[in-house]
């Protein structure tokens, strides 16, 4: 498109694994194969409210090497909702409502013509609200949960599993040398993709996710079995939004004025201790936690954010506005920003994960 010459990045929501590899990726193209101007939009949508120093031009100098590095130059933040925002006014009084036009005045003031916006399904609401009131938006699926609707692989995703299972790694030495029962907790939210491709990888004994409610007898008698074989430890994975038969999620607190406020959270203390009763050893639990959101991106991450950088600034050079790049087998496309939100995916049954769980005997708590 003719029209585009300058576009704005930003990233949004938890940082994740990748994220500056998407970054230069998008500068990179931009710069080099259409002569456009980038401008990096720092602390996400707060960034985009306050303007300024917040805005920021990027050149090749900008994001030579940061492909290896974790985290965002840009920054980010997850509590910042322009569409039902806290804000100071003139007269210094706290108020709360829809400040979203002053993000687009903002965007306006500093010749953006297009906006790449790099985040989950909380960030890409907000693009997706954006791109309705005229803003020319192309996300891109960040998320270490893998769990965003339309694409096959979010960026992050791989590494989070590398660190899980790099963990479950470590932690069998000591589970096996004190007969122990490790219960390793991961994130995932609601979705149990880290807790059961770790599990796998990690060759762990019980893999508890979202999808399937346990039934915690099933996996102390597991262990049993095991113990009978000779086997005197036991690695058990849990995903943090699991729940038990008939009962709900662990949650660790609930942040009032937040856009997610419901924070998971305990539940790997919760099953060490139901074992560690009913099997009869003595059990830890290990809570993965932000580790999982850290550190350098493994290779595939930064393969698959090369490429979605590369292709959401051929959506724009394309008019393809409006719509988020997804990976559908190995091939880049995209869908809708419509389509996209409030679709959040689920490890499905028929899914090669639980095959694969199955298939070696994996307990999965049912």
């Amino acid at each position: 498109m003719s029209e585009i010459k300058r576009i704005g990045v930003m990233t949004a929501g938890g940082d994740c694994p990748g994220l500056n590899a998407v970054i230069r990726a998008v500068t990179k193209t931009a710069i080099l194969k259409y002569g456009l101007e980038v401008v990096g939009i720092k602390h996400g949508y707060r960034g985009l409210y306050l303007g300024g120093d917040n805005f920021v031009k990027l050149g090749l100098n900008d994001v030579s090497g940061i492909i290896s590095k974790g985290g965002t130059i840009l920054y980010s933040s997850n509590k910042d909702n322009l569409f039902d925002y806290d804000y100071i006014d003139e007269n210094g009084n706290q108020c709360h409502g829809d400040r979203s036009d002053v993000g687009v005045e903002n965007l306006k003031k500093a010749g953006i013509d297009a906006l790449i916006v790099i985040g989950g399904d909380g960030t890409l609401t907000s693009g997706r609200d954006f791109s309705r009131k005229g803003v020319k938006v192309v996300g891109v699926p960040k998320t270490i949960d893998n769990d965003l609707a339309s694409t096959d692989t979010t960026f992050g995703f791989d590494t989070a599993v590398a660190t899980a299972t790099e963990a479950i790694d470590k932690l069998r030495t000591t589970a096996e040398s004190h007969s122990r029962i490790i219960v390793v907790e991961a994130m995932g939210r609601y979705a149990g993709f880290i807790g059961i491709a770790s599990a796998i990888a990690g060759g762990a004994d019980a893999a508890l996710i979202p999808e399937i409610p346990y039934d915690i007898n099933k996996v102390a008698d597991a262990i049993k079995a095991n113990r009978e074989r000779g086997k005197d430890f036991a690695i058990v994975v849990v995903s943090e939004g699991s729940k038990p038969l008939g009962g709900d999620v662990v949650v660790s607190k609930v942040i009032e004025n937040s856009p997610d406020p419901i924070r998971l959270g305990g539940i790997g203390n919760v099953v060490a201790n139901q074992l560690e009763e009913l099997v009869g050893l003595e059990a830890r639990a290990t809570i993965l936690g932000h580790v999982q959101r850290g550190g350098s991106p493994t290779a595939n991450d930064r393969i698959l954010s090369t490429r979605y950088g590369a292709y959401a600034v051929e959506l724009v050079m394309q008019g393809k506005f409006g719509n988020m790049v997804i990976l559908d087998g190995n091939d880049l496309s995209y869908d809708s920003l419509e389509n996209v939100i409030g679709c959040n995916k689920a490890v499905e049954e028929s899914s090669y994960w639980i095959q694969a769980a199955r298939s070696i005997s994996m307990c999965l708590g049912d």
